[in-house]
């Protein structure tokens, strides 16, 4: 089976298109349908359903899908076996299109000489322990929530706070603001059927809704982010919340508004992870970049001049 061709599949799934996964990929958006069709013709089936929001994986896409993940993972540790000291800086983010991959590719484009793997872990338990095994060296997460402590050999540094965002349909009653207060959302119906029960960004959400009164909605199943977006564009009554740094992609007539919040703005505290003793060279080089390079620290000359809220929980950013 073609490695390549497996690899160019999982990125156009992760990125729900062909010219974001050839962008990704550095390659053509040409040479990318080239090798998904001779892979959908090699496995006899189709892979990817073409829509007009870009390309939807078929239920066999959607089976092949882990397969290939473990694929990959499988030549990766093949590659590794004979390189000793000279595999990719793995390191773990939420979402392809969230503010912690964003990160990354900051720093990618700062040192293009790192050989660097990005992937996706579900929530901060497996994460954590991925970084004490090894199998990635670091992960971009929320840390400190009560009573789930990192261990004594992980280390933590705060490098990014992301402003909320309110996300609403063109109809909605605050769609026309040119940001809100905090307080004009008490009484807004907040959908978010991505939260999860037990994870960190779960506990995140639960202290926003007590300090501040609002109403979160986590019902429905979660069918990911486009059904979420048609919602909110038909729903004059439902808005959401999204990351200003989550990148999103929606029809033109879907209409929707992304709103700042305001007074105070909330922010969500990412913290880079990692073991104290690993012993990957490119590590020590990553933790001085997003350390040192974000303008929410206090000691950044560039701070934006904004009042923001964050759990109490959340670790105190620490002096370069």
């Amino acid at each position: 089976m073609d490695l390549e061709a497996v690899r160019t599949f999982v990125a156009v799934a992760d990125a729900g298109q062909f010219q974001e996964a050839a962008a990704d990929l550095a390659v053509t958006q040409q040479a990318v349908s080239k090798r998904i069709a001779v892979l959908e013709k090699n496995l006899g089936v189709r892979l990817f359903t073409r829509t007009a929001r870009g390309a939807e994986l078929t239920i066999d896409g959607q089976a092949f899908l882990s397969q290939a993940r473990e694929l990959m993972r499988v030549a990766e540790r093949a590659v590794a076996s004979v390189r000793p000291g000279r595999r990719p800086l793995r390191v773990d983010v939420i979402a392809s299109r969230g503010a912690q991959a964003g990160l990354l590719r900051g720093f990618h484009r700062a040192h293009p000489e790192i050989e660097l793997d990005v992937l996706m872990l579900f929530d901060i338990e497996t994460a954590v322990a991925a970084v004490r095994s090894g199998s990635i060296d670091a992960s971009v997460r929320a840390v400190g929530v009560p009573g789930r402590p990192l261990p004594e050999d992980i280390e933590s540094v705060r490098v990014l706070d992301e402003p909320l965002q309110l996300l609403t349909g063109p109809a909605h009653a605050l769609a026309d603001a040119r940001s809100v207060t905090v307080a004009q959302l008490a009484g807004q119906r907040i959908w978010m059927p991505g939260i999860v029960p037990g994870t960190e960004w779960a506990a995140y959400y639960d202290d926003l809704v007590a300090e501040f009164g609002l109403t979160i909605e986590a019902t429905g199943p979660n069918f990911g982010s486009d059904a979420l977006l048609d919602t909110i564009a038909d729903t004059p009554a439902l808005a959401t919340f999204m990351g200003e740094h989550t990148r999103l992609i929606w029809p033109a007539g879907h209409g929707l508004r992304r709103i700042p919040v305001t007074d105070p703005t909330p922010v969500y505290p990412h913290s880079l992870i990692w073991r104290r003793d690993n012993p990957h060279p490119a590590l020590t080089t990553l933790c001085t970049y997003l350390g040192s390079t974000q303008p929410d620290r206090p000691d950044h000359p560039a701070r934006p001049h904004r009042e923001t809220w964050t759990p109490t929980w959340t670790p105190a950013w620490t002096q370069r």
